[in-house]
């Protein structure tokens, strides 16, 4: 696995390289992230991967191979390697919390620090919250489609491994209940589920030796596949092999809200009413909002949430937004590129809520004391949406335990009972609510 250090893009070292020349690497500069749209179709975006960034910005320290490269390859200079020897980021990092909502233009995560040492975070920064803003929002639909009913990850085959597992944390912020996937139920303490597969039926001389050897190995609480080969006679079979007591069948092909359905009828009649149905099978928003009327009690998710249900990244990018002059003062820097504009100064992000309800995403731009001082009654109840996750240099450890993963979870199902109901909506439509750039200088 390589370093923190070396999940960067080359020019991020040769710019620090020639401004480290030039003098421009120690001056003061405020970087932000933002999306300049949501995805086709979306009506809010979800944001993850704080506590994963803190963990790699944590460690983001060249070792002595990376050093090595990076001479060697006559990617940087020697002075520049002597200064890289020694780095710790000493900056600053506000941030939206794990579990909030984002829109176009919302300042989702604030870097503020020399030049040199936030340049050099701009790849891993991004790459954490592309992808894992991208799960959580496809995992916020999928669990608002269910309802009630709970999400499991099963993904991970279908992706990167390394991305499978940040994937199956993503999926818990954005309110998925558990994981297939044993590394990251190892590393995140997310509960694992799993039993057995097709191959595991096809191995045996019949479809009742595999139910019973699984029943003696898991116990009647287990949850049975029944669509090896019959779904009406495997159902017959487990309930005479583990007894009205079978904890659940799993069902992962065909017309799964027919299926169910009938399955619901066998078991009741066969005394097994407290026996769970499980339905897999390519699911997505979409395919679950169809089985909203089915007796089905809970989802297994993979393709489809691994992949960002047809939306992989959520197009955020890192943009220099602020910078201190020769003179020794802040001043504000855009981009006028054609279509790729952007707004100077830094950013504050406030919502506006009325009798409890968002009413709209305030972002302020200005200086660190004007948007510090902005007076928001005009705007009744508003709250502020950014956190500080690293205080000049010092990373508050919290964000990155289980404990906030899971806090997580729970302050996004409080945040999105707050978005107008339209949210929810699978339709294509117009961002939940508008955003307004106020620029105070």
């Amino acid at each position: 696995m390589p370093t923190p250090a070396m999940l960067t893009d080359m020019y991020e070292y040769t710019m620090v390289d020639a401004a480290l020349r030039d003098g421009t690497a120690h001056r003061a500069c405020v970087f932000e992230v933002f999306t300049r749209h949501l995805p086709s179709g979306r009506r809010y975006g979800v944001v993850a991967g704080l506590g994963r960034i803190l963990e790699y910005v944590r460690d983001f320290r060249p070792s002595a191979e990376d050093l090595a490269f990076l001479r060697d390859n006559g990617i940087v200079s020697r002075e520049t390697i002597a200064w890289l020897e020694n780095f710790r980021f000493s900056g600053t990092i506000r941030a939206y919390r794990e579990g909030e909502m984002f829109f176009a233009n919302s300042p989702v995560l604030q870097v503020e620090g020399t030049f040199a040492e936030c340049t050099l975070l701009e790849t891993v920064i991004l790459s954490v919250l592309n992808f894992d803003c991208a799960i959580a929002s496809a995992a916020s639909r999928i669990t608002s489609a269910a309802g009630s009913r709970p999400c499991a990850d099963m993904g991970g085959r279908r992706a990167h491994e390394e991305a499978a597992i940040a994937a199956s944390r993503s999926a818990i912020v954005g309110g998925f209940m558990s994981t297939a996937n044993l590394a990251a139920a190892q590393r995140y303490g997310i509960p694992c589920i799993g039993t057995a597969a097709h191959a595991f039926t096809l191995v045996h001389d019949s479809e009742r030796d595999a139910f019973e050897s699984q029943i003696h190995a898991l116990g009647v609480g287990t949850t049975l596949l029944t669509d090896t080969y019959n779904v009406e006679e495997a159902i017959r079979t487990a309930v005479e092999v583990a007894g009205p007591q079978l904890g659940g069948i799993r069902i992962d092909s065909g017309d799964l809200a027919s299926m169910a359905q009938k399955a619901r009828h066998q078991l009741d009649a066969l005394g097994a009413t407290g026996t769970k149905i499980t339905v897999t099978n390519d699911l997505d928003e979409y395919a679950i909002a169809a089985l909203a009327t089915a007796p089905v009690d809970s989802y297994g998710v993979g393709t489809r949430l691994v992949t960002g249900s047809g939306h992989p990244t959520t197009s955020m990018v890192y943009k220099l937004v602020e910078r201190e002059g020769s003179d020794g003062q802040m001043h504000p820097v855009s981009k006028k590129s054609f279509g790729k504009s952007t707004d100077g100064w830094r950013k504050r992000g406030l919502r506006a809520y009325e009798y409890g309800l968002a009413q709209g995403e305030l972002v302020l731009a200005g200086t660190a004391e004007a948007v510090a001082a902005w007076d928001d009654t005009a705007y009744g109840e508003t709250k502020d949406l950014s956190i500080t996750a690293i205080d000049h240099g010092d990373i508050d450890e919290s964000l990155t335990t289980r404990d906030a993963l899971f806090a997580a979870r729970d302050y996004h199902v409080q945040a999105l009972q707050e978005l107008p109901v339209n949210a929810l909506s699978l339709s294509d439509g117009e961002p939940a609510i508008p955003t307004e750039v106020i620029t105070l200088n």
